[in-house]
């Protein structure tokens, strides 16, 4: 199997600004990112994701994602499992309020001090779950996880990383004139070359496995598709300065 980068987990939060619930999602997901839980996250755009961000897509195919949403709409939760995987967590503000007991958040761009209250519970539920989907728990009073660490670490700001840059490679082939975007295929090039594999028929074979393992391949498509890859795979291997039979 490729080796994929380390685990994290996608925070997509709803876009909605007509409710105060809305902007608590968003502001709630920020916390997440850049305070609690900065290096296990990574951000995942919901309207990019929606309009075919293929990064954010793959990443959410291969990482638990949870979905902080203002209503009962669902509309994070529901993008995210229709383009890529059910997430694995789910979180809807008026629900956590009604659950909570918790005052009715106000105001859309500016929220009041009890949207604000709403804005720190829904933060601190999506941390708790990314502890469980990491399957680390976090020490309160020591501010880290229970985890060892290693003894000497380098403490930098840290932004919200977008999964655009820390996903899964994506590589876009051309076939009868359609765009086919396979999800780690530049990995698993690399993994057939490093066990020197080079391109051959016999090889394709199972290199097409692997390639379905990871993507879904119209069976119109496949023929075609399993010729381009072949090709791309020649090419990586020349780039690479590879020389297997």
């Amino acid at each position: 199997m490729p080796e994929l980068p380390q685990k994290k987990v996608g925070i997509i939060a709803c876009s909605g600004e007509e409710l105060a619930e809305g902007t608590v999602s968003r502001l709630a997901a920020l916390r997440v990112l850049e305070q609690l839980r900065p290096g296990e996250t990574v951000t995942i755009c919901l309207p990019l994701f929606l309009a075919g961000g293929e990064a954010d897509r793959a990443f959410a195919k291969f990482y638990p994602t949870i979905a902080i949403d203002g209503c009962e709409k669902r509309c994070a939760y529901r993008g995210t499992e229709k383009y890529s995987n059910k997430p694995a967590g789910s979180i809807v503000v008026s629900d956590l309020v009604r659950e909570l007991e918790l005052e009715k958040p106000e105001g859309s761009r500016k929220l009041n001090r009890a949207g604000m209250q709403v804005v720190d519970a829904v933060a601190e539920q999506a941390a708790m779950r990314v502890d469980q989907l990491i399957g680390k728990t976090w020490n309160r009073s020591a501010g880290q996880f229970n985890q060892p660490e290693a003894s000497e670490e380098t403490h930098e700001s840290v932004t919200a990383t977008c999964s655009c840059g820390s996903g899964i490679p994506i590589q876009t082939l051309i076939v009868a004139g359609k765009e086919i975007t396979l999800i780690a295929l530049p990995l698993i090039f690399q993994n057939f070359l490093d066990n020197k594999k080079g391109p051959s028929e016999t090889v394709m074979v199972e290199l097409m496995e692997m390639v379905k393992i990871y993507n879904y391949i119209e069976p119109p498509d496949e023929p075609g598709l399993t010729q381009a890859i072949m090709k791309a795979y020649q090419i990586f291997c020349r780039e690479k300065g590879a020389n297997h039979g």
